[in-house]
């Protein structure tokens, strides 16, 4: 099916200084806006952009200092990268987007969706919690050593491979990670703004994910999901949706074979 789909293009975009990087393929639809984890590029996505612009437009951008955007004198925020997609999207003329995030990148979108409301119609968040303390506990205390100090072993990696072939920059990675380092250690509770969140939302998790799978209820919980019974004729259903897939954790949900076949049904 992927030989239906057209690449359209890709450039730059600045937003808040940020000069975004975003490649675009397929066309029509509402525009789904994917966003990347901590230190991913816009091919963290694999083959799930060309599966998913079947119907519609599917842009994948990078954040501030990541992949083919250039870093810049600003600490990182879950809030600063929701405004730079709002903008992006705004820049860019989609007018009312579909939002799609995993990991960091769901923190993001998650954001820009509480925000912005009014740029966002529907929003998928993949493997993400809505308060710092949803990861589990052995995450947290990997999240407090994320830093420069472990460059040597991560240069070493498949993730640095992909940044470095990449950046404009390949010796700014330290800096990223310092950067993620910080924003990974910041706490942040944002239940109260979700449980007002008008936004439809999929919460995506794999069964063995970093997030901690009673968190992921609590989170639909406070989009309304699980409250009550939808009804025999499914009428009481909520608007927002959860899905669990097995034999997934947080590192391969995205190449998982069913995630295109989960989503795609929500956001059409």
């Amino acid at each position: 099916m992927s030989a239906f789909v057209e690449e359209i293009s890709e450039g730059h975009a600045t937003v808040d200084g940020v000069d975004m990087y975003w490649r675009s393929t397929g066309q029509g639809g509402t525009p789904l806006v994917l966003v990347h984890g901590g230190f991913g590029v816009a091919d963290t996505f694999g083959g799930l952009p060309d599966q998913l612009a079947q119907r519609r437009r599917v842009v994948s951008v990078e954040l501030q200092g990541h992949g083919r955007t250039p870093d810049v004198d600003r600490s990182f925020s879950f809030e600063a990268f929701g405004d730079d997609l709002a903008a992006l999207v705004d820049e860019l003329g989609l007018g009312q987007v579909d939002l799609m995030g995993y990991s960091l990148g769901a923190g993001a979108c998650l954001r820009a969706a509480i925000q912005h409301p009014g740029s966002v119609r529907r929003l998928v968040v993949v493997s993400g919690p809505c308060r710092r303390d949803g990861w589990l506990p052995d995450v947290l205390a990997s999240m407090a050593q994320v830093g420069s100090v472990g460059f040597e072993f991560v240069k070493h990696t498949p993730v640095f491979g992909a940044y470095a072939a990449v950046a404009p920059d390949v010796d700014a990675f330290p800096a990223l990670m310092d950067k993620t380092g910080e924003l990974l250690r910041r706490p942040y509770d944002w239940s109260e703004e979700v449980r007002a969140l008008s936004v439809p939302t999929m919460l995506v998790y794999g069964d063995a994910d970093s997030v901690a799978i009673a968190h992921a209820a609590e989170f639909y919980g406070l989009l309304g999901g699980g409250l009550r019974d939808a009804g025999w004729d499914g009428s009481q259903r909520p608007a927002s949706r959860l899905a669990v897939l097995p034999g997934r954790t947080h590192y391969d949900v995205l190449q998982a074979p069913e995630l295109a076949a989960t989503v795609a049904p929500f956001l059409t």
